[in-house]
């Protein structure tokens, strides 16, 4: 997975491997060199501050890195006829903390965060606060997002737990035990689905799988959290209406009030209207 950050008019490659970001070295180079960012990549390597970074984030973080071929690198750079390649670098110490791949697609120089923040220092500390920033920033809202889904996914679950009690009151007070191995069973319970999708949504399933042809899922998988919530607070009460032997008509009218005062009230607590995606919520 690719994410990307801007960072003063510079667009950074962030690749997620085994959990971990590594930034695209070349992108954060052509800040200060458009037509060659290679080179800055090399003269950073040929420094012995770097080899020694290099070496010691491999002994820290990778048990396959060979330490004796890096002594002899380590004692060899900051001389003026050393040179050191990615490729190079990799071969002779088995290292993972940085990586070059060549191709038509994300092709460049990549280093784990840690070295790519280095390299952002050494070429400019004052770039490297800048990228530091957005990449926090990059991470806070992962976080949020995370935790919306989260909240999301926990109530599509007590959505599904509730519609079993539902299930489980329709069969007990709707279906004669005649057919509750017959496809009329389905029928009974597609019904009672689509009452609680007019009270809460307005709409049955086949009129908004028709106003949206273009979405995945069925429209429960398309609505915010706070239909979902709702939507298991209707589920309880249609079973409980069921065991009291309330009217289809009388069930409707009662789910589709509740489902406006709740949605109502949750609109209090939050800036937007909860919607199912594509299609405004249009309650009886």
């Amino acid at each position: 997975m690719t994410k990307t950050i801007l960072v003063q008019d510079i667009d950074i490659r962030i690749s997620e491997i085994q959990s971990e970001e590594y930034f695209s070295l070349t992108d954060i180079a052509k800040k200060f060199n458009l037509e060659n960012p290679t080179s800055l990549i090399m003269n950073w390597l040929r420094t012995k501050d770097t080899i020694e970074l290099l070496g010691t984030w491999e002994m820290l973080h990778n048990t396959g890195f060979n330490p004796i071929e890096f002594e002899r690198i380590k004692n060899e750079a900051g001389t003026n006829r050393f040179t050191m390649s990615v490729s190079k670098w990799i071969d002779s110490t088995n290292a993972k903390g940085i990586y070059s791949k060549s191709g038509r697609y994300g092709s460049g120089t990549s280093a784990h965060r840690d070295l790519a923040l280095a390299f952002c220092y050494w070429l400019s500390p004052a770039f490297q606060l800048y990228v530091l920033k957005e990449f926090q920033r990059l991470k806070k809202q992962e976080a949020e997002a995370q935790k919306e889904q989260a909240v999301w996914d926990m109530k599509r679950m007590l959505s599904k737990v509730n519609y079993r009690i539902h299930t489980e009151a329709i069969r007990e007070h709707l279906i004669p035990p005649r057919i509750a191995a017959t496809r009329l069973e389905g029928v009974i319970f597609a019904n009672e689905a689509d009452r609680l999708n007019l009270a809460l949504f307005g709409v049955t399933a086949k009129q908004w799988r028709a106003d949206n042809p273009s979405l995945k899922g069925n429209m429960r998988d398309n609505a915010s959290a706070e239909q979902l919530l709702v939507l298991s607070n209707l589920e309880n009460l249609n079973a409980e209406y069921l065991r009291l032997g309330f009217s289809e008509t009388d069930r409707v009218q009662r789910l589709n009030e509740v489902a406006i005062y709740q949605l109502e009230l949750l609109l209090t607590m939050s800036v937007a209207l909860p919607t199912v995606k594509g299609n405004d919520v249009n309650l009886l």
